[in-house]
């Protein structure tokens, strides 16, 4: 049990919440662990939602594509499952101040992130512009990420010609920190594209 309530403290809806607050909500509501075996689809796009799902313990594929489908990113996420049913979801939010101050504060970094990256594609080095490409669409736990994308593409994407593209890849790639080829991206090192937006 010790677990279980250590586990939901650490989610950032239930940030600051009380021991006994959780105690209240563990015994109101159902919350469900999920296992999957591997391969095991999670969820697809389209699909009705109907519960919420979080990632706390495990490894899960999160695979990511655009409508066209010319862009895909893929990463693994260190964490397993945790569902919630999306009525009791919101009933829980509306049950006190700070669980719907913690969600509010979930949507603002998302948005500001969303912002961010907007325009951080249009300034800077070509290098610092990659990667925050690359960290906006991958989590922070985020491993084994793989940006699946014609390069001609991204000429578009960071609206530069071929060679200036190519020489910050290599660049990229021979600070450790990336592998790619004409459709791939493979990220070796997230931790350092984040310490390349920091300079």
């Amino acid at each position: 049990m010790d677990s279980m309530y250590e586990t939901l403290m650490s989610m950032p809806l239930f940030a600051g919440v009380s021991r006994q607050r959780m105690s209240e909500i563990i015994g109101k509501y159902k919350f469900h662990f999920l296992k999957f075996n591997p391969g095991e689809t999670i969820a697809t796009e389209g699909e009705m939602c109907t519960h919420l799902k979080s990632v706390i313990a495990g490894n899960v594929r999160v695979t990511v594509k655009n409508k066209d489908q010319r862009f895909q990113v893929a990463q693994t996420l260190s964490a397993g499952i945790l569902q919630l049913d999306k009525t009791d979801f919101l009933n829980i939010i509306n049950s006190d101040p700070i669980f719907l101050f913690n969600y509010l504060n979930i949507l603002s970094v998302n948005a500001q992130r969303s912002i961010e990256g907007v325009l951080a594609l249009t300034s800077g080095t070509l290098e610092k512009r990659i990667a925050y490409w690359i960290v906006a669409l991958t989590q922070t736990n985020g491993k084994d990420i793989v940006l699946q994308c014609r390069q001609r593409d991204m000429y578009t994407v960071f609206g530069v010609p071929r060679q200036p593209l190519i020489s910050a890849l290599d660049h990229m790639t021979q600070a450790g920190i990336i592998t790619y080829t004409p459709r791939e991206i493979t990220v070796l090192n997230r931790r350092a594209l984040s310490a390349i937006l920091a300079d």
